[in-house]
């Protein structure tokens, strides 16, 4: 039995792995120079040919860290093939926008006959849909809208329709843009504009909860990000009848990483804002102003009409492929370096 990740003969008869990764086989698309197997990336390790799409490795099984047991009559070698990525670490939390990708692979052999098994591994645990709105009557939501005409501006269609309470939880790729919304209800004074203060992420309904990336602060793309959350203009042009009363801003998704081993978590993500309301006048457009040397001193100066509110929105996930861990490679007591 093989997995997508791999093509051709995975184990030979005079004693060799075989195996070809297709870069396209996460998404993001895997950088094959991140791969190694247990016994590092150094030659016999090392792939022995590639090209923009796939890599070759072609290695012994008593080599590059391989372990074997004796399984029912059968030799057993079985190695693990993994990726690196890049974190991002956060004073709340740390996070990833990186494929991860692991293959676990075995060789069995018993006299002339060969027997080969590969299993990719990826899990996402079942989420429950959760909503939440702040007293002030704000609410948050993700666009769901899409180009369907040539010249199409996305981030503009995005906005043309929204994830309902049906749709949720909301299936991502890792860096997949996630279109956000923030929206003041049942108000009708064109001479008030909503502000956020603080946008974050958690890994949990709770907005208090840890970890936490952030994706705003003071209205503002986060600066520590390799991704910086990018807001969008609100105008006009955008055929609201009162635009002040909206903010919108997009982000590329990601997934929380463990802050003690920095392995990727199979975590949900919900998105959450402080927001408050700000009086429009001659001197104060109540738009926030991000170079660095004016942020504070305009965020300070600011007096909202209302106390700060925290809106929340559902839950959203990060999707990959997923294959169940045969009983033999799960913590199998027989194994020997």
């Amino acid at each position: 039995m093989g997995s997508s990740a791999t093509m051709g003969e995975l184990c030979t008869i005079d004693g060799q792995f075989v195996l070809v990764v297709a870069r396209d086989t996460t998404l993001p698309r895997l950088s094959l120079d991140s791969i190694s197997l247990l016994g590092g990336s150094d030659a016999p390790c090392s792939a022995v040919d590639s090209n923009a799409d796939f890599a070759i490795y072609q290695f012994p099984v008593t080599a590059c860290g391989t372990r074997a047991m004796e399984l029912g009559g059968y030799v057993v070698y079985e190695n693990k093939m993994s990726s690196s990525y890049e974190v991002g670490v956060g004073p709340l939390g740390a996070i990833t926008r990186d494929s991860h990708y692991e293959l676990y692979f075995q060789c069995r052999y018993a006299d002339a006959t060969v027997a080969a098994l590969a299993v990719q591994l990826a899990s996402n645990n079942p989420p429950m849909p959760v909503a939440a709105s702040g007293p002030l009557m704000v609410e948050l939501r993700l666009g769901s809208g899409q180009c369907v005409t040539k010249g199409c501006m996305q981030a503009q269609a995005a906005y043309t329709s929204y994830y309902g309470d049906a749709d949720y939880p909301v299936t991502k790729v890792l860096r997949e843009p996630v279109y956000v919304e923030v929206r003041i209800l049942g108000r009708t004074d064109p001479n008030i504009a909503l502000v956020l203060g603080r946008c974050w992420a958690t890994s949990s309904p709770d907005p208090f909860s840890i970890p936490q990336w952030e994706l705003l602060v003071d209205g503002c793309p986060y600066q520590h990000d390799s991704y910086l959350t990018t807001p969008i203009p609100v105008d006009g042009s955008s055929g609201l009848q009162f635009p002040s009363h909206y903010k919108r801003f997009v982000l590329k998704m990601f997934t929380f990483v463990d802050h003690a081993s920095m392995a990727p978590l199979q975590e949900k993500v919900f998105i959450h804002c402080s927001t408050s309301v700000c009086q429009l006048t001659a001197a104060d457009s109540c738009e926030p102003r991000c170079s660095r040397q004016r942020r504070d001193v305009v965020a300070a100066g600011r007096k909202s009409s209302h106390q700060l509110t925290v809106v929340s929105s559902g839950e959203v996930i990060f999707t990959e492929k997923a294959e169940t861990v045969p009983p033999e490679l799960q913590g199998n007591p027989n194994l020997v370096e």
